[in-house]
C-alpha cells in the first residue's frame, strides 16, 4: 500500500457558500467546482475550492438524513475527511481492512471522458474518516460525473500557500497510545515526535505520526488528567470528542503571506515581547529577520535540520474548536518544542480576553 498525499480535505459544514465565500475572499482559495443533485449527487450541496496543490472540499446536507447533518449537529462545522492519493485505492482499502479498520464506504468508480477516479474510505480517529483516492486520467476533474469543474481565472493571483503541511489532532485522554498504535499497525506510519507540554496549571501529551513518504503528518494531542482541565479538554467539550484542531497550509515566505493575509481582514494569535527579547538565546541567529517575526508575530523554532516557522489564526468557529496555521520550513522536518508550547499560551490568552 502506496499513500502518496493529501488530496483533499473535507469540512461537513452548515453554509457551503458561506465557508467559500471566506476562503476565498481572506485565504485567497478559488471555486474550483461545485456538485449537488444537479450533477447527481444527491442529498448534499458540494464546493471544491483550491490554491496551489491544495483542495478542500465544503459539504453542506440537504436533508436531515445525510452524514453531514449529523456531525454538524454533533460538533459544529469541521473537518470529517482527510483524503489519502493512493495508486491503487480498492488494494489500499482491503488492506487497511484486513488490519483492522471499519469501512465507511466501499470502492467506488467514476468515470467520464476518459478520467476515472475510484474513492474508498474508512474510520480514522473520532468521526473523521480517511478517503483513498486513485485518480488517471484528466487531472483538473475530481469527480468526474458528479461534479461540475469550472475553468481557471487566468488572472488569477499566485498562490499563497501550496499543500497540507499536517493536521493537528484533539484526542481524549487515554487514546494517545492507541491512536499512534492505530496509524502504525493499519496505515504504516511512523512515530516521528513526541513531546510533553505544559502550560500552567495544565498539560498535555503529544505524539507526532507520519506517512512513509513524509507527505501526511497528524500531531496527535491528549490531555493530562491529574492537571487543571484546560484548552484541550474545552476542544473535547465543545467539539464533542475527538476532532482536528486545525490544519496548517505550507508556504514559502511566511511574512509576504502573513502580511496579504491580513491585508485581507485574517486575525493571527498575538505573541508577547518577551519571546523575542529570548528567541536569540534560545535559537540564535534565525533565517528570518528579528524584526520581521516581531511585527508578524511569527513563531520560530528548529530540529536537527533546520528552521520551522509557524502563526495560528485565531477561531472563526462558533464554538471556538478549530482554527488555521500557516507554516513555512527551511529545512525542518518535524517541530520544535518552544512552538507548540507557545501556541497553547498565546490561545490562553485569546481565551482570557474572551
Amino acid at each position: 500500500m502506496k499513500i502518496d498525499g493529501i488530496d483533499h480535505a473535507e469540512f461537513y459544514v452548515g453554509d457551503a457558500q458561506q465557508w467559500a465565500f471566506y476562503l476565498c475572499t481572506v485565504f485567497g482559495f478559488r471555486l474550483a467546482g461545485q456538485a449537488g443533485p444537479e450533477t447527481g449527487l444527491t442529498g448534499q450541496r458540494s464546493l471544491l475550492l483550491r490554491q496551489g496543490g491544495t483542495r478542500v472540499l465544503l459539504t453542506s446536507a440537504l436533508t436531515p438524513d445525510h452524514p453531514a447533518a449529523e456531525y454538524v449537529r454533533r460538533h459544529g462545522d469541521g473537518v470529517a475527511t482527510l483524503a489519502f492519493e493512493v495508486s491503487d485505492a480498492q488494494q489500499a482499502y482491503e488492506t487497511v481492512i484486513e488490519r483492522g479498520a471499519v469501512s465507511v464506504e466501499k470502492p467506488v468508480v467514476h468515470s467520464r471522458c476518459g478520467t476515472k477516479v475510484v474513492t474508498a474510505s474508512v474510520l480514522g480517529f473520532g468521526d473523521v474518516a480517511h478517503r483513498f483516492v486513485q485518480r488517471t486520467g484528466d487531472g483538473d476533474e475530481f469527480l468526474p460525473g458528479l461534479m461540475d469543474m469550472f475553468t481557471d481565472d487566468p488572472e488569477q493571483a499566485e498562490p499563497l500557500i501550496s499543500v497540507v503541511d499536517h493536521a493537528a489532532v484533539c484526542l481524549p485522554a487515554g487514546q494517545l497510545d492507541e491512536t499512534v498504535s492505530f496509524y502504525e499497525e493499519v496505515f504504516g506510519f511512523s512515530q516521528i515526535f513526541e513531546e510533553f507540554i505544559e502550560v500552567g496549571e495544565q498539560a498535555m501529551n503529544s505524539k507526532v505520526v507520519q506517512s512513509p513518504s513524509g507527505k501526511i503528518t497528524f500531531t496527535l494531542i491528549e490531555p493530562v488528567t491529574d492537571r487543571r482541565p484546560g484548552q484541550i479538554d474545552d476542544f473535547l467539550t465543545r467539539h464533542g470528542g475527538a476532532g482536528v484542531q486545525h490544519l496548517a497550509l505550507l508556504t514559502d515566505d511566511i511574512v509576504s503571506t502573513v502580511g496579504a493575509l491580513e491585508d485581507r481582514g485574517l486575525t493571527f494569535l498575538s505573541t508577547p515581547g518577551s519571546y523575542y527579547d529570548e528567541l536569540k538565546r534560545r535559537l540564535g541567529r534565525t533565517d528570518v529577520g528579528m524584526e520581521d517575526l516581531r511585527r508578524t508575530n511569527v513563531l520560530v523554532d528548529s530540529d536537527h535540520w533546520g528552521q520551522v516557522f509557524q502563526i495560528f489564526t485565531r477561531s472563526m468557529h462558533v464554538r471556538q474548536t478549530y482554527f488555521w496555521e500557516v507554516i513555512d520550513r527551511h529545512g525542518a522536518r518535524t517541530f520544535g518544542s518552544g512552538n507548540i508550547k507557545a501556541l497553547y499560551e498565546a490561545v490562553e490568552r485569546e481565551g482570557a480576553d474572551v
